[in-house]
């Protein structure tokens, strides 16, 4: 039985089983405030991007997630997620790091893992793509930015851009899954 169960649950999550995502409250640790999926009502979509402070693959997107936010500035909502645990990784050593970035991106500690284990995130960077669904959110990509982690000029899938351009399009998002390159996140002992 328990075996029958799992693989509905795999053959679900792996044909692009439209999964909602519960609203939770994260602090942004760029200006302390907390932030919350419902507070964004004038975007069409929020792209999540789970990251961290050390991790070698997230340095290598910071300007592409630049760029993806000049590109879609006040119709997708960006947001940065740190779920690690690691002590490089507190809330503190984030605030130290951020402003380096040159990002105007809200960052937010998940030290909790609620946002992690909301979506399922496993790697930084990781992304989620999240439609408005009236009051909800429904995930409608999940996986790399693109396939290319090392070298931005030899990109030739813009996974996440392109599942913004077809979801903004009213289109069925061709490639609504893929597996992420990056370090994995831990699972905090509990």
């Amino acid at each position: 039985m328990k075996i029958f169960v799992f693989g509905i649950l795999f053959l679900m999550s792996s044909s692009g089983f439209a999964q909602t995502v519960q609203d939770f409250t994260l602090v942004n640790i760029a200006d302390g405030k907390n932030v919350s999926l419902n507070g964004f009502t004038n975007c069409q979509g929020i792209a999540i991007i789970f990251t961290s402070n050390e991790c070698p693959y997230d340095q290598q997107y910071r300007q592409r997630i630049k760029e993806l936010n000049d590109k879609h500035k006040g119709i997708i909502q960006f947001l940065l997620i740190n779920s690690h645990t690691e002590p490089k990784e507190n809330a503190k050593a984030m605030a130290q790091k951020y402003p380096s970035w040159g990002l105007a991106i809200p960052y937010l500690a998940d030290k909790d893992q609620i946002a992690m284990d909301c979506m399922g995130a496993k790697k930084s960077p990781e992304a989620f793509l999240l439609k408005k669904n009236g009051q909800n959110y429904t995930i409608v990509y999940r996986g790399s930015i693109d396939d290319n982690p090392l070298v931005t000029t030899d990109v030739n899938k813009a996974y996440l851009n392109m599942a913004i351009e077809q979801m903004l399009a009213n289109k069925r998002i061709e490639i609504p899954e893929n597996r992420a390159a990056g370090c994995t996140i831990r699972k905090k002992l509990k």
